[in-house]
């Protein structure tokens, strides 16, 4: 069994920002995958980025510079 860890989920109104956000990560050399959205968040395209809680800082910033506009941002165990 996985066991869990302190994750930051961003959730996202569009496909295409989720898609964005997995390119803009690789090239940042972000760790973090594309998952399902959890149940207990609001995705409209039910797709959220998971990455390790500490790169939140990094994640956020290389975001805004792309122009991707995340629904949420939130940290909890995934």
């Amino acid at each position: 069994m996985r066991r869990r860890q302190a994750s930051c989920i961003v959730t996202f109104h569009t496909t295409a920002d989720a898609m964005e956000t997995e390119r803009v990560c690789r090239a940042a050399g972000l760790a973090g995958r594309l998952i399902p959205a959890p149940r207990d968040l609001t995705a409209d395209c039910g797709i959220a980025w998971c990455g390790p809680a500490e790169t939140r800082p990094a994640l956020e910033a290389a975001l805004r510079a792309a122009g991707v506009e995340a629904a949420g941002l939130r940290e909890q165990l995934y």
